[in-house]
């Protein structure tokens, strides 16, 4: 009878069998890669060479799925932070880290901080999400989940984790607030009361070009053409950490050239004539002159503060609108018009600067069901002549 050779025994990512003579057994070697750049090996010996292949087979199979991960001893609280500043701050937009940032420190650390990260499981995650739900905080839970979710899903893939807890928990479900848009009557209304005020012209932008807030606020006078009637959606301005920040738009989509109504042309020029005066009498003293909407010293208007103090505690009062519509809700409103009125989808997509068309289509899909019900009814009138 032959006696079966020794196998070399070279470094194989793939792993190795070999015939160890001291034992007189088959020997199979799988390395695993490890958090930091080591690696151990699996090993485990048979009796017969098929066997051990066969568990070789089996286990590099096992590492591809990653069920093969060093349980790490970092707590969520370690793992989290450090995941921010190796990862998320570099990787993610300025707005999308802050709100990384704020989740991880007051949701995510006060409920799990001090969790092992290896014993991590669904009923922690469970744990940590129910009390914002039941507090109608839908929104934000989900958002906790989408972040916590994706950290761990780096987790899995640096080998710290064997699977994704986040996996096996059904994301909370987020109730959308109903979209409230005015009526025609009630967005003539909120033009007379903002006639003549200090932010009149960006009230008319939103409502009657459906601009979003940091794309507003972010406009400045080289954006805005009067004589041709058109302005450029280039920025937005976003608040980050008590400062301003100038920061690319939403999407490639949202970066679009706008046509601008008459109404729009008359209340920018308007606030242009007003702003100078205000420059002239403050002087060198103003901040951003290139800014269109700006504070009464040149800054940068805060949306949350123009947003309290003015449109809700003044603006809707004037106008006898309820206190519960939105600065948001006027976007709603010039897409909801301007469908109404018979729009293209596309064309109103392209003013919203929406990436996708299902996104404008299931927003407005009430408005969408008004039209077909008024192309049937023309259809009637015209086939019948009734």
């Amino acid at each position: 009878m032959v006696k079966p050779r020794k196998a070399r025994r070279a470094p194989n990512n793939q792993g190795t069998v070999y015939f160890h003579k001291g034992r007189g057994r088959w020997v199979a070697c799988v390395p695993v890669a490890q958090a930091g750049g080591r690696t151990r090996t699996v090993s485990r010996s048979f009796t017969s060479q098929k066997e051990a292949v066969e568990w070789k087979t089996a286990v590099l199979a096992d590492r591809q799925k990653g069920l093969l991960a060093e349980p790490t001893r970092q707590t969520i609280r370690e793992f989290l932070e450090g995941w921010l500043e190796d990862w998320a701050r570099t990787s993610v937009g300025p707005r999308t880290f802050e709100t990384y940032s704020r989740v991880v420190r007051r949701y995510v650390v006060p409920v799990l901080g001090e969790v092992p990260l290896a014993k991590l499981g669904p009923q922690h995650l469970q744990r940590l999400y129910r009390p914002l739900v039941e507090a109608g905080h839908t929104r934000t839970a989900q958002l906790t989940h989408a972040m916590v979710h994706r950290a761990l899903g780096h987790a899995v893939k640096w080998n710290l984790l064997a699977r994704n807890p986040a996996d096996l928990v059904d994301p909370p479900r987020h109730r959308y607030r109903e979209m409230q848009a005015l009526d025609l009557e009630q967005a003539r209304r909120l033009l007379d009361a903002a006639r003549g005020e200090r932010l009149e012209a960006l009230y008319v932008l939103a409502l009657a070009c459906g601009l979003r807030e940091g794309e507003l606020l972010g406009l400045k006078w080289e954006d805005v053409d009067l004589k041709e009637g058109v302005l450029h959606v280039r920025r937005t301005l976003a608040w980050i950490d008590g400062s301003f920040r100038f920061l690319e738009p939403k999407t490639e989509k949202s970066r679009r050239t706008v046509v601008l109504p008459a109404v729009a042309v008359a209340a920018l020029k308007r606030h242009k004539a007003r702003q100078a005066e205000e420059r002239l009498a403050l002087g060198n003293a103003w901040v951003y002159p290139d800014l269109v909407f700006t504070t009464r010293i040149g800054t940068p208007l805060a949306k949350s503060d123009f947003i309290r103090r003015d449109f809700k505690k003044r603006l809707l009062g004037k106008a006898g609108l309820p206190p519960s519509v939105r600065f948001h809700d006027l976007r709603h409103t010039f897409a909801t018009l301007s469908l109404a009125g018979g729009a293209d989808l596309k064309a109103v997509q392209a003013a919203l600067g929406h990436a996708r068309l299902t996104t404008t289509a299931d927003t407005y899909a009430h408005v969408l069901a008004e039209q077909k019900r008024r192309i049937a009814q023309l259809m009637d009138e015209t086939l019948t002549g009734q």
